[in-house]
């Protein structure tokens, strides 16, 4: 693949999500985000598959091996963060 077409597709991925999100009101913001979890917890296994196939061919370089762990590492935040934020969330409907 081309690399300015890989640019153009993050670019523009980053231009949709945006627009998406922006339209979102306030008030389905955080049920939303709760929601999405389950598609980060995907994001997790996905880059725990890449950096295993990473490690176990000689061929690529540690720069790669690097990126993998940090994509674990951000995935990992980003569920653990949305799990917080949703209990928060629901602790603030809890009766007294």
């Amino acid at each position: 693949m081309n690399l300015v077409m890989l640019v153009t597709v993050f670019v523009l991925a980053i231009y949709v999500g945006m627009e998406i999100i922006s339209k979102v009101p306030p008030t389905l913001h955080t049920p939303l985000m709760s929601g999405s979890n389950a598609i980060s917890g995907i994001t997790i296994i996905g880059s725990l598959i890449l950096a295993g196939v990473l490690e176990s061919d000689p061929q690529f370089s540690q720069l790669a091996k690097i990126m993998a762990f940090v994509a674990v590492i951000f995935a990992t935040i980003n569920v653990v963060g949305g799990f917080l934020v949703t209990h928060r969330m629901l602790k603030m409907f809890q009766r007294k």
